[in-house]
């Protein structure tokens, strides 16, 4: 480890390392990163995999123009081999490699633990895994997602003070928050919990003040999205931002128009920035709602461009109960007691 390395990134990265993907001396673990990505972050982790008696490969390579499936010709084959070989991969680049022919195979292969981290930031690394009472925000995590399990078929409605008011069904949970990554599949960073609509139930609409398309950016002007069942139309925003928003939305649709709503989260973690340049960080500030639209990524197609717009300071209700109140989180009780139990830890 780094002389320089600070003690809130240590906790960071073994928090990740250790807590998080148990890794040992029986792991070979591939580190992702591309040329935006700081060095520091990337030793630090490779170093805790060491430390864990793990084998760390990084892997650097140029940012990719798209995530997912349109990233594929970009990636090179001797990435697609060390993926193939791994058995965990943490997943820096951003754009990220969810979704490509590179990540399908990983994961058809059932050996690899994948996770989407895809931050470049030092930084906010240091926010979302070292500056948390880690163990809580796990617990709470877990308990939220299970809420959510057991809510299916209820309705679900969120607001915002820019305009928001959607209401959807719920569908059934596609992936569970899990405390421990132990078996072979997809994994994400704690601190948010997404929520998935029956597709043609969606309705209202929603105003977003952060887009990431063809790049991730806070906007200057808030976008309206007009839902009805599929996304009817975008309004407002900067000219450039609904030029690109457009192609983004039509690509992802598949060619059909603009595609869906395919899921929404409860951002809640304590110790974020809202920052506009860190789209894993923003996502996760406490009452925001990351908006994923186009093809659902289960299906035939899905993942290959997947555009989320952030709604900020949400008011959320899961039929009769209200979680979150202009961005706080205030139940159910049991909820609302792990939720307080959160703390931010600076040093």
């Amino acid at each position: 480890m780094s002389m320089l390395t600070s003690p809130r990134l240590q906790r960071a990265v073994d928090n990740l390392v250790v807590k998080s993907f148990a890794v040992t001396s029986d792991d070979s673990v591939l580190i992702t990163g591309d040329y935006n990505t700081e060095m520091e972050l990337l030793d630090a982790v490779a170093a805790s995999v060491a430390r864990a008696g793990g084998k760390p490969l990084i892997a650097l390579a140029p940012v990719l123009p798209y995530q997912g499936g349109m990233s594929d010709p970009y990636v090179s084959t001797s990435l697609k081999a060390a993926a193939n070989d791994s058995d965990i991969w943490f997943d820096f680049c951003f754009p990220y490699h969810a979704g490509s022919g590179m990540h399908s195979s990983t994961m058809e292969n059932g050996r690899c633990r994948y996770c989407l981290l895809a931050m470049s930031s030092a930084e906010s690394f240091e926010r979302l895994y070292g500056c948390v009472d880690y163990n809580t925000l796990l617990e709470f995590n877990v308990a939220i997602a299970e809420y959510f399990l057991q809510a299916e078929g209820e309705i679900v409605r969120f607001t915002c003070p820019l305009g928001t008011d959607v209401s959807m069904k719920l569908d059934k949970m596609k992936t569970v928050r899990k405390g421990l990554c132990k078996d072979p599949g997809t994994y994400t960073v704690p601190g948010t919990q997404s929520f998935y609509p029956v597709m043609e139930s969606v309705k209202g609409q929603i105003v977003i003040q952060a887009l990431f398309d063809e790049y991730y950016r806070g906007l200057r002007r808030p976008i309206t999205i007009e839902a009805d069942g599929g996304i009817r139309s975008i309004t407002g925003g900067g000219a450039e931002d609904r030029i690109s928003f457009d192609r983004a939305l039509r690509r992802a649709g598949g060619g059909q128009e603009y595609g869906n709503f395919i899921h929404f989260t409860a951002g809640f973690h304590p110790a974020t920035m809202l920052t506009q340049k860190h789209f894993i960080e923003d996502i996760r500030v406490p009452g925001s709602n990351a908006i994923g639209m186009g093809l659902p990524w289960w299906e035939p197609g899905g993942g290959e461009n997947h555009p989320d717009g952030i709604v900020l300071d949400q008011s959320l209700w899961v039929g009769d109960d209200q979680l979150v109140d202009n961005g706080d989180f205030v139940g159910p009780e049991k909820l609302k007691t792990l939720y307080e139990a959160m703390s931010r830890v600076l040093d």
